[in-house]
């Protein structure tokens, strides 16, 4: 960067205000364009892919510029955003044409992924969530408070515990945060978790940054407002999370009001199921297994919503439902009634499709932002308001009733917003266009004079041509030059004396006259008056609007749970599901369940429905075994989904569902690694199955998919034989579990274990070919048909023929020891090793001592067979 003494006064100016954003790319304003100079030009014409060129070359080295228009500014910001860079936004601060000297600037938005408000930047059915978390030195207590600026949305938790930490990763997990705040001192294992996190800004700060502040008067009372419902003895570290986030907003955000934060609401993890990550993907709720976003979700089963506040609040319910029976229900009595009564479903949901979004034209009208597109928007949603009161009214179920109850219909601002404002008013206020007639005095009086002094220059335009004789005359008006004479060249010998000269073209002269002048002065000034007051006017609608931003959040709030229920209705009337019975027992029992997104693709002989029952009683765990291919994953999946659907308030695909509440839902389905961390898939299996021994409890539902793949068989068998029985006992877990193995030895367990039962998906042999007829029978299967899959999948027929030889022979040689599955096993292990159970009936009392050292070398001869390692 050039020395201060090379540089101008206005490059001066850009490097102290860079030297404060150093690590933010600084949108300078210059006239109509955001400037970018030294590595900033660099790097954003890069980004952006705009040319780069220079300044100031004549006082030495030149200076690296790129720019961008103002007016289009927001979409170059985005781009800058994706790529991982933060924007500083410097606007000129006074008006240039009464600035003596240098223009003064400020620095008056800080773009980050957590703090945008701007439509352009938004995805409509996604949150935009700025966390903050707080620890103890200890990390057992963590505080954790997050908000999303575009809607007002600010809570806070605190978690307690062993469980603390993960817990705390699961929350974020759900969250998706842009950024997270957290103090330096944070303990390292709660920094090394939140840097697991994807995409999502890692935002350090210095702990006094988490501390109330004592100097700033303003944030310290806005704090205590937002506390004013909490007791602070509940939430000390969740207070400092949230202080945090307050001061960042200051910090990136220095200009912006911030009055649409009403509340910090608290939030307990005891009303919600703690969803973990590894539930949420390997149950497809959001997003599909593989890397394909137009792939089948649970979510895009179940999002018929029609607004975008909608949309959001049902992502919020699929990754948190409800643990407690009584909201359960009452979401449930709701949807049950949008179900039944048909003709209030079609015209709430075609009065909601009038809604944009309530909550961020809300917020943006606070902030002082939106624009005259956006109020009228916010109009014409307010607009149906009363027609979906008309239908809700008249609702008997309980949490319909309390919407009708609070329903606020807003007319005030309808009208403040229909009298006041042009309905085809233009994007930006810089253009004037506004304001209606009759709705301001002034206006009008000004609207007027600009109309007439328009009419004044097409008048003297009419004179003039008639007084000179040159048909071709044109008056014409530039921002450069104003209001100015244009005659061709070939008619130059016409033009009058007192015509006074103002440009010269290629084949015309731009020329003015006194008259000309003091029209343009009359006509000009008009015209700015007109266009400043429009503006100042527009600024009053939209700052009355503004106060109300907490009767909007209201309705916001109303629509989004109206918008979920008729949309869960609608998806189980066109689906055909069935309201379960959800109780405080210990029961799941299904009777012709359905994988809700499975049954919607396009299979070729229809879906075929399964029953299931699980208790905590006879039926504690099911162990299934088949043939890979046979729906055994579909199966363990469809009633997890079938349990979360219930708890989050829907409707389920089945002919009757009774589901006991489970706490938690874990699974560990699959086969990954984690090869940058250091995992193999064998250890990621491994590690995924010892947190859920670690978390679960007798009310947690888990879903055990091939446990043991990842080693020798041995070790795999010994592994998932000894994970069953800790959870099968109740003295350890007892928790209610489905378990699909290719180790039918595990069969034997439903013989010795109580609470254990056998089931097995049906299949089919005919002519030597295997038809999988995908329905779940109690007792175990006895064959995997691994060549029957490889010859589904491909395999060469020399391959596929000499595997088969090769399973003959193995399995006559396992014949042989036979005795295996007719021993006595301790019912703690699985089955012995071969050699093991021949030592244990040979009949030492009968052999001589010379028989039993041959024997016993005979016996070690075998082992240094089998076990290659022996000779190392």
């Amino acid at each position: 960067m050039n020395d201060a003494g090379d540089l101008t006064p206005l490059m001066r100016q850009y490097r102290e205000i860079k030297r404060a954003y150093s690590e933010a790319i600084l949108f300078f304003r210059v006239g109509d364009f955001y400037e970018m100079f030294f590595e900033d030009a660099l790097e954003a014409s890069r980004l952006l892919a705009i040319a780069l060129t220079s300044r100031d070359k004549a006082r030495g080295e030149p200076i690296p510029l790129c720019g961008v228009p103002y007016h289009a500014a927001t979409g170059y910001i985005a781009k800058l955003l994706k790529a991982g860079r933060t924007v500083a936004l410097c606007e000129q601060v006074e008006d240039p044409k009464v600035a003596k000297g240098l223009v003064r600037r400020e620095v008056v938005r800080l773009y980050t992924p957590g703090t945008l408000v701007d439509s352009e930047l938004l995805l409509p059915s996604e949150a935009n969530f700025l966390a903050a978390v707080a620890s103890d030195p200890a990390a057992t207590t963590l505080g954790l408070a997050a908000l999303d600026l575009s809607t007002g949305e600010f809570w806070a938790m605190e978690l307690h515990g062993a469980r603390a930490q993960p817990d705390l990763y699961d929350e974020l997990s759900r969250l998706e945060p842009r950024e997270l705040l957290y103090p330096t001192g944070l303990p390292l294992e709660v920094q090394r978790l939140v840097g697991r996190l994807k995409d999502t800004r890692q935002c350090p700060r210095e702990p006094a940054f988490f501390d109330l502040p004592r100097g700033d008067v303003g944030l310290r009372a806005r704090l205590e407002q937002l506390l004013a419902d909490c007791d602070p003895r509940d939430l000390t570290l969740g207070s400092r999370a949230a202080c945090a986030i307050l001061g960042y907003l200051q910090e990136t955000q220095p200009t912006a009001p911030l009055d649409h934060l009403k509340t910090l609401k608290l939030r307990s993890p005891e009303h919600h199921m703690q969803l973990d990550p590894a539930t949420i993907r390997n149950l497809e709720l959001l997003k599909p297994l593989v890397d394909d976003r137009r792939g089948p979700t649970l979510l895009s089963v179940l999002d018929r919503t029609v607004t975008a506040m909608g949309s959001r609040l049902l992502r919020q319910w699929l990754v948190r439902p409800l643990v407690q029976a009584a909201p359960i229900q009452d979401r449930l009595e709701a949807v049950s009634e949008l179900v039944q009564n048909v003709q209030a479903r079609a015209g709430i949901r075609a009065a909601l499709r009038g809604i944009q979004d309530l909550a961020r034209l809300g917020t943006r009208a606070s902030l002082g932002v939106a624009t005259p597109k956006e109020l009228l928007a916010l109009k014409d949603s307010v607009a149906v308001l009363p027609a979906i009161r008309t239908f809700v009214q008249d609702m008997h179920a309980g949490r319909l009733r309390e919407l009708g109850a609070s329903w606020d219909d807003l007319t005030d601002l309808y009208q403040a917003v229909e009298t006041a404002i042009l309905p085809d008013a233009p994007v930006s206020t810089r253009d004037g266009g506004l304001i209606k007639d009759g709705y301001h005095p002034q206006v009008d009086e000004l609207r007027k004079t600009c109309r007439e002094g328009k009419e004044w220059i097409v008048q003297l335009e009419t004179r003039e041509r008639e007084r000179t004789g040159i048909d071709s005359l044109k008056i014409r008006f530039n921002q450069v030059f104003g209001y100015y004479i244009e005659v061709t060249r070939p008619n130059l010998p016409k033009v009058p004396g007192h015509y006074l000269r103002k440009q010269t073209l290629v084949n015309a002269e731009r020329f003015t006259t006194e008259e000309l002048r003091e029209l343009e002065a009359r006509v000009t000034g008009a015209d700015l008056k007109l266009t400043s007051l429009e503006q100042e006017v527009f600024g009053q609608i939209r700052a009355q609007v503004g106060r109300e931003i907490g009767r909007l959040q209201h309705m916001a709030s109303l629509i989004a749970v109206l918008d979920v229920t008729t949309a869960l209705a609608e998806t189980a009337a066109v689906n055909r599901y069935v309201r379960p019975h959800v109780d405080e027992g210990g029961t799941i029992r299904i009777v012709e369940g359905r994988h809700p997104v499975v049954e919607r693709l396009d299979l070729p002989y229809g879906f075929i429905s399964n029953d299931t029952l699980l208790d905590l009683e006879a039926n504690r765990l099911l162990i299934m075994t088949g043939p890979n291919m046979a729906g055994k994953s579909t199966y363990l999946r469809q009633v997890a989904l079938i349990v979360l659907m219930a708890q989050l308030g829907s409707f389920v695909p089945a002919r009757e569902a009774h589901i006991g509440l489970v706490d938690r839902i874990f699974t560990r389905v699959g086969a990954s690694d984690n090869l940058a961390g250091g995992q193999s898939t064998f250890m990621v299996e491994m590690t995924e199955t010892a947190q859920i021994l670690a978390s679960a409890t007798v009310r947690s539902l888990i879903l055990l998919d091939e446990i043991g793949r990842g080693t020798s068989t041995y070790d795999g068998l010994s592994i998932a034989w000894a994970v069953a029985e800790y959870i099968q006992d109740r003295r350890q877990l007892g928790a209610r579990t489905l378990f699909a193995t290719h180790y039918h030895e595990m069969t034997q367990l439903a013989d010795l274990r109580d609470g254990i039962r056998n089931y097995s998906v049906s299949v089919k042999e005919r002519s030597g070919e295997v038809l999988f007829l995908r329905k779940i029978v109690e007792g175990g299967a006895d064959r995997s048909y691994g060549i029957h899959v490889a010859r589904l999948a491909g395999l060469p027929a020399p391959v596929l023929n000499r595997a088969q030889e090769v399973l003959g022979q193995l399995e006559g040689s396992a014949a042989q020891h036979s005795a295996l599955s007719t021993c006595s096993l301790d019912p703690s292990l699985p089955p012995p090793h071969p050699i093991i159970e021949e030592v244990r009936q040979m009949d030492l009392f009968s052999m001589t001592p010379l028989e039993a050292l041959n024997r016993l070398a005979a016996l070690q001869k075998r082992l240094d067979e089998l076990d290659p390692r022996a000779d190392q």
